[in-house]
């Protein structure tokens, strides 16, 4: 698909995602805006992300020897904030447990565990 501005192409993304509702080519089309695309605004490119995100972060912590609670892993794998799963990222750089990482910087939301 193609477009001649970023508008157009969130426009025919939406419709897109709405039309194909939960059908077997909806999962394939979820696939597709996994690319890293940051332009896509979709609610599934935004859940993607998340997940993504998610994962690494889960990924990092298990390489830097930080010990995962469940609570905790439910936690990272169910927020849906790309931005707030990035900031946890970041901190996880040099964290040595997972209450530094969800150490208020103002995040905000339930805490968990």
């Amino acid at each position: 698909m193609s477009a001649d501005d970023e508008n157009t192409a969130t426009t025919f993304i939406e419709l897109t995602e709405q039309g194909l509702g939960a059908t077997q080519a909806a999962e394939l089309w979820r696939h597709l805006m996994a690319v890293g695309l940051s332009f896509f605004q979709s609610q599934t490119a935004q859940q993607l992300r998340a997940e993504g995100r998610a994962k690494d972060l889960l990924l990092l912590l298990g390489h830097g020897g930080v010990e995962v609670s469940e609570a905790d892993r439910e936690r990272i794998v169910g927020w849906g904030d790309p931005d707030v799963l990035g900031l946890w990222f970041s901190k996880a750089l040099t964290a040595t447990s997972t209450a530094e990482i969800f150490a208020s910087d103002g995040e905000a939301g339930p805490d968990v565990g």
